[in-house]
């Protein structure tokens, strides 16, 4: 199969790209500037170059694949209105992405976050919050699902609070990012909140999974741990990088603060039993000790 991938040269998108390729796939990788082009041609893609903001850059990529799978994202989070930002641009991409695949019967994987339900351990039976910071993200998967009643292969990939590889990535790259910055490893509130996470290698296999077996309007959750405490995260990256843990106001974390404070453990039990996914990467709290000064 001939894929379109966008968002293929981050730490999800290279990995996908590799398993991909190691399984018979053909790439076609959007990349908005010289180096990622370069870093997809050598990985073994065809670069694309455009960004996610060029909707007839997006469309042609679908009219020479056979499947989509889009994973790009802007990944600012530095205030309220970056992540507005962020959530509308790819809000538009997949509805283009969508449009132009209608009636064709091609698979099209996109990705969101794992939702949170309070008391319990989320299953990939739960619908995608379409409220908060990131609401509109789950709004415009939803609108992705309802492809497939339009002849399209849509399925969603939930992914956990962290994907991380060699102790980078996902929430808790976010945490060491932040505990760098002030001299302080830092948890809001007790730090009992769990929050669930995978290897990106992990990850990538349930991608190539979804896109070769998973019917039409389908979730799946890529959650290898299903919940860590952040106090123990914290720990981890505080040991490594020789500082104080310690809670800290729910502010230290900016946008993201209120979801960082949530409990918000996840289940993959229907998916390792749907589409044989079985995790094999080291867990997150193993895959830390990579972390250096």
């Amino acid at each position: 199969m001939r894929v379109f991938v966008t968002g293929g040269t981050g730490l999800i998108g290279s990995a996908v790209i590799a398993e991909l390729l190691r399984n018979g796939h053909t790439v076609l990788a959007l990349a908005r500037s010289d180096a990622s082009a370069l870093a997809a041609e050598t990985a073994g893609a065809e670069p694309l170059r455009g960004a996610l903001a060029d909707l007839d850059i997006l469309r042609a990529g679908v009219a020479r694949a056979d499947g989509v799978i889009h994973l790009a994202f802007g990944n600012d989070f530095s205030s309220p209105e970056a992540v507005a930002r962020s959530v509308a641009e790819e809000s538009a991409a997949l509805a283009a992405l969508g449009e132009e695949l209608v009636g064709s019967d091609r698979p099209f994987v996109t990705v969101s976050g794992t939702p949170w339900v309070p008391g319990r351990v989320s299953t990939e039976a739960d619908p995608l919050p379409t409220d908060g910071p990131v609401g509109g993200r789950g709004r415009a998967v939803t609108a992705v699902l309802g492809l497939a009643s339009r002849g399209v292969r849509s399925t969603a990939v939930r992914m956990p609070r962290t994907v991380h590889h060699q102790g980078a990535g996902g929430f808790a790259g976010l945490l060491t990012d932040i505990a760098r910055r002030t001299g302080v490893s830092g948890y809001p509130g007790d730090g009992a909140q769990r929050w669930p996470a995978v290897h990106a290698l992990d990850a990538a296999v349930l991608f190539r999974l979804a896109l070769e077996q998973a019917e039409a309007g389908t979730s799946w959750h890529a959650v290898a741990d299903e919940g860590d405490e952040v106090r123990d995260i914290a720990a981890v990256i505080g040991r490594r990088l020789g500082l104080p843990v310690r809670s800290v106001p729910t502010e230290t974390f900016g946008p993201l603060g209120q979801i960082f404070a949530t409990d918000q453990p996840s289940s993959s039990a229907h998916t390792r039993q749907a589409l044989g996914w079985e995790p094999k990467h080291p867990g997150l709290l193993e895959d830390l000790e990579n972390i250096h000064r």
